[in-house]
């Protein structure tokens, strides 16, 4: 993700972005069945990317149940934040600096890719296939709709629906095991309805 207007609000936003999303909310039961979900299909010790990782609340957490952790963003002030408050030392990129061959147990990419042009979408679920090793897990967060726009911060997103989303993710190679609906208030402080997917290659 690197659309220049989007990156301009996260890095002016970030500081007020973390204090808001940072801390898991440890009785939010549906976001520790999403981990958990992913965890179900990881082996002990798996190795996990935060694909998009934001200030890192998540990889922490990934972190903090045992695994070993990678973190990437294409914000360097989203980095500098997981660094201070987490601890974690994440990799300044965007999607297409997603080389590796067979190298993670499993993907977090929890509401990050959605900022992908629609055009990019299915060369990004490529990259994620690839980084995957065999039969590796795959978690991954939007919010639904359809077509390309900017919300009122000026970011931009790309809205799927459900089924052209697992349809996407199938052509990819993807096995689609779990898949959840949900409501919530982002940065632009709308109320979006969301799906989270879990699969594995």
């Amino acid at each position: 993700m690197s659309d220049k207007e989007t990156m301009q609000v996260y890095a002016q936003a970030a500081e007020d972005y973390a204090e808001r999303f940072a801390k898991v909310a440890e009785g939010d039961i549906d976001q520790f069945s999403d981990l958990k979900a992913l965890f179900e299909l990881l082996p002990d010790d798996g190795l996990v990317l935060d694909l998009g990782c934001g200030p890192g609340q998540w990889a922490a957490k990934i972190r903090d149940a045992g695994y070993r952790v990678e973190a990437m963003d294409a914000s360097p002030e989203m980095a500098k934040l997981a660094k201070e408050r987490f601890d974690l030392d994440v990799a300044v990129g965007v999607f297409e600096d997603l080389t590796a061959e067979a190298k993670y147990d499993g993907i977090w990419a929890n509401f990050s890719l959605l900022h992908a042009p629609r055009a990019d979408f299915p060369m990004h679920l490529a990259r994620v296939y690839r980084a995957l090793k065999p039969g590796g897990a795959f978690h991954i967060g939007m919010k639904l709709g359809e077509a390309e726009a900017r919300d009122r911060l000026g970011r931009f997103y790309s809205y799927y629906g459900e089924a052209e989303l697992i349809g996407l993710l199938e052509a990819a190679g993807f096995t689609v095991i779990r898949k959840r609906r949900g409501n919530g208030q982002g940065l632009a402080g709308g109320d979006d309805t969301f799906v989270i997917l879990t699969a594995h290659g």
